[in-house]
């Protein structure tokens, strides 16, 4: 994996880690992987995950790909990608999908691009290859639209997902058995 050295006063998240005594690249995503996965109080934050000592799929790689940024590295791309949530991915999920009779959930995941290669640093033992084959649709997004345009672009695939799966349930109610997925994987 691509690796730099962090430059301090380069940006808010560079002087994050400098203070953390984190001088590079690959040790930012180490702690970062290693922080507790957690809803975060302000998404809109970028610097979310170290107030709150932990964060989601979305604010762990926002906050390494801001990092990128910051060390003039922008070859390092932030990618939201759909992909069939089921119980093989996670078997903490199993009876939620039961109880609604879904094989899976489309949820959204992001990670990073760096070249060709795909780096998932959400836990310590993520790995890209985990959902690799689930993967239905993927994009690259920025740091600064893990709000409103991460769940439009989720919402909209559902949308679609719903009516050309014939799913018995309307957009609301998939969100909420997502969101019971979600919560499910905290546990």
């Amino acid at each position: 994996m691509k690796n730099f050295s962090i430059i301090q006063h380069k940006g808010i998240i560079s002087d994050e880690f400098t203070s953390l005594k984190i001088p590079d690249f690959s040790s930012a995503c180490r702690y970062i992987s290693k922080l507790p996965y957690k809803r975060n109080s302000d998404k809109n934050n970028i610097k979310c995950v170290f107030d709150d000592f932990g964060g989601t799929c979305s604010t762990k790689h926002a906050v390494l790909r801001k990092l990128a940024i910051e060390n003039h590295h922008p070859e390092i791309k932030l990618i939201i990608g759909i992909f069939k949530m089921d119980a093989d991915y996670t078997c903490k999920i199993k009876n939620t999908l039961e109880r609604f009779n879904l094989n899976y959930i489309p949820e959204a995941h992001n990670y990073l691009k760096i070249e060709n290669e795909y780096f998932d640093f959400t836990k310590p033992d993520s790995e890209y290859s985990q959902f690799q084959n689930k993967i239905i649709v993927e994009k690259e997004i920025e740091y600064d639209q893990m709000g409103e345009e991460k769940i439009s672009f989720h919402k909209d695939f559902l949308k679609q997902w719903i009516v050309k799966e014939n799913i018995p349930y309307n957009l609301d109610e998939i969100w909420k058995i997502r969101e019971q997925c979600i919560e499910d994987l905290q546990k």
